[in-house]
């Protein structure tokens, strides 16, 4: 069994959830239904802070690109920070490192 923690703060600016564990077939569910639960403005931006993530397999990516698209239905904007290396390689390897909007650190201004 895996397991994941999230946990979201929210500001004016938007929203962050971070990650803590391992994002795989188990708990990709979790981390949309997490996403969907948000309330976006246009303009507002969603981070997802993984810099506690463990392990990210296909399921994971995945559940990035459906988050990535609800997000943006609203106008608002898509961002992942603090990915772990073997996260950004496998992005690069797949062709999705220019998808993504990605930061070093999770801007603590995001949430206000």
């Amino acid at each position: 069994m895996t397991n994941l923690t999230i946990t979201a703060r929210s500001g004016p600016a938007g929203h962050v959830l971070s990650l803590q564990g391992d994002l795989d077939m188990a708990t990709a569910p979790a981390l949309r239904q997490a996403c969907e639960d948000l309330t976006y403005t246009a303009g507002q931006e969603l981070v997802l802070d993984l810099s506690r993530l463990g392990f990210c397999d296909s399921s994971g990516v995945s559940a990035f690109i459906v988050a990535c698209r609800h997000v943006e239905s609203f106008g608002a904007g898509f961002a992942l920070a603090a990915a772990p290396r073997s996260l950004t390689r496998v992005l690069a390897m797949i062709g999705l490192s220019d998808f993504f909007t990605q930061y070093d650190t999770v801007d603590p201004d995001v949430t206000g």
